[in-house]
């Protein structure tokens, strides 16, 4: 299973609830809901963090007034496994002549994402 994202903050480990975005031409920190995706300039922050942010000086915070809450699940794995399921799924390719050599075989695995598929021993 994939891990949820973590707070950006040096050495912090836990789960990331918030996104910081700065608004450089106003001067700005926001603080809300944390984004359904990472994106660059943006900061993920656990709640501790969220809740006592501090902008430098001349700056304004806006932060959300709500409970911030853990990111819903999302569909990434689902998607991943199935994708993992039909490329295993795919008949393999065709064997080569007899009367050309052959490689020895080894079990094939493919890899999709983080996720790893490993044919049955048989």
């Amino acid at each position: 299973m994939r891990s949820p994202r973590r707070c950006s903050r040096n050495g912090c480990p836990r789960q990331a609830v918030a996104t910081l975005t700065y608004v450089y031409n106003e001067s700005t920190a926001v603080v809300g809901p944390l984004a359904a995706f990472a994106e660059p300039h943006t900061y993920d922050l656990c709640e501790p963090h969220a809740r006592s942010l501090t902008a430098p000086r001349g700056w304004d915070v806006v932060r959300h007034e709500g409970e911030f809450e853990p990111p819903p699940p999302t569909t990434d794995d689902l998607v991943a496994l199935a994708e993992a399921v039909r490329e295993a799924a795919r008949p393999a390719p065709p064997r080569p002549p007899e009367d050309e050599p052959t490689k020895p075989q080894t079990p094939q695995q493919g890899r999709r994402g983080h996720l790893r598929v490993i044919p049955p021993h048989h």
